[in-house]
């Protein structure tokens, strides 16, 4: 691979602003989740069905994502990986637009499969680009980008929230979204470093199963996003049904949760280039764990509240290690991201029903028992984020962080 050299690595002003426009761009790509999180009971009454028909639409997406990850390596072979994500990221606001128009099931579960495909795509390719600009800058800043999608999600959120209190058709809302965050998303792409590939290098193939070493970092990112999708889905109905809390300290508890991850994240790097992938995972699976402890055992919403907190807390980073891990395992980054990315949105999809229906055959807290026992998993898991130094996009060596050596 090559790397254009107008971005050498520690050229401060080149590698800053290459940061900023790739944190720009996980910005917008979780503005466009928080845009349509907002509005989906909108979409459903304008699709006229029922909850269960909801909720199989709303498995498209991570469908959609899940076989058009492995594409983003090609893609960006192909095209450079600038211009794979200029399109790619404008395909995903774009798509934000469709599933408001389906007036039916069948098409609703036709434009959240698009809708779920150019999501993946993007964010494979993103967080590719995230990884290089790390290594260029020389420390670790995965953790504060995905923090940026989470600030995006939640002005993504607050903009759909608004729009709903005034009753804005979701059509009108999400097109002028759609319209807005595309031109955003283009112009900022055009500070990201464009790797091409060699003339001479074989192209990855068209569609690339994960390789074997992304297969164990998956799992360590399985763990922390099912447990975040867990707190995140469940906590305000474990506050108010097992522990009688009132419905404004339920539903404030989402808020806070999601509040607590983006903080977490944005502040991550720091705690990452002082101890290391490994140390900092295995410190936060075990917060983690201590707050399902607190959860399973509480006996009052402000103990609960306070262990949901310690997960949010715990898992905040690992997503965005085992992304980074993925990338220097092998020859490939685009294909080991796009593996673990799989693994993690599969993790998304199934927790929910999953802790539910532990709920069904037992109770909520034996439920939350099952989350503290895979946030244990992390402690246990953390070394396989260990990765060795090798050398980076532009003959660069690898960062202290990537190769998960702590910083004095």
């Amino acid at each position: 691979m090559t790397a254009d050299a107008e971005l050498p690595v520690k050229d401060g002003g080149g590698v800053r602003r290459a940061r900023y426009a790739v944190a720009a761009v996980f910005c917008a790509h979780g503005a466009v989740t928080g845009s349509f999180a907002t509005r989906v009971p909108w979409i459903q009454e304008h699709a006229q069905i029922s909850a269960g028909q909801l909720g199989l639409a709303l498995a498209f997406p991570a469908v959609g994502a899940a076989l058009a990850m492995p594409l983003a390596g090609s893609v960006s072979h192909r095209f450079g990986s600038r211009a794979a994500l200029r399109g790619l990221v404008a395909l995903w606001t774009l798509a934000l637009a469709l599933p408001s128009l389906a007036p039916n099931l069948l098409t609703l579960c036709l434009a959240l499969f698009v809708f779920g495909a150019s999501a993946g795509m993007s964010d494979v390719t993103m967080n590719a680009l995230g990884v290089e600009v790390e290594n260029r800058i020389g420390r670790s800043v995965m953790s504060s980008l995905h923090g940026m999608w989470s600030v995006g999600a939640l002005l993504g959120s607050a903009a759909g929230t608004v729009a709903a209190h005034l009753h804005v058709d979701a059509r009108l809302h999400h097109a002028g979204a759609a319209l807005v965050l595309t031109a955003i998303a283009v112009t900022v792409c055009q500070g990201v470093p464009d790797v091409r590939s060699e003339p001479d290098e074989t192209p990855p193939p068209r569609f690339a199963l994960p390789p074997r070493s992304a297969l164990l970092i998956g799992a360590v990112g399985f763990c922390a996003v099912f447990a975040e999708g867990a707190a995140m889905d469940w906590s305000g109905v474990y506050l108010r049904d097992v522990l009688g809390g009132s419905p404004g300290v339920a539903a404030a508890s989402t808020t806070a949760f999601a509040l607590t991850m983006a903080v977490a994240r944005l502040s991550g790097d720091r705690i990452v280039d002082r101890f290391g992938a490994v140390g900092t995972v295995r410190v936060g699976g075990t917060l983690a764990t201590v707050g399902g402890l607190l959860v399973v055992t509480a006996n009052g919403t402000v103990t609960a509240l306070a262990g949901f907190g310690l997960i949010g807390l715990g898992v905040a980073v690992v997503v965005p290690l085992a992304f980074a891990a993925a990338a220097r395992s092998g020859p490939r980054p685009a294909q080991a991201i796009a593996g673990v990315a799989t693994i993690t949105y599969t993790s998304g999809l199934i927790a929910p029903s999953a802790i539910g229906g532990v709920a069904d055959l037992s109770s909520l807290v034996a439920s939350f028992g099952l989350v503290t026992v895979l946030a244990f998993g992390l402690v246990v898991g953390a070394g396989v984020l260990r990765t060795r130094p090798k050398a980076a996009a532009g003959g660069s060596a690898a960062t202290p962080a990537a190769a998960d050596v702590p910083r004095p």
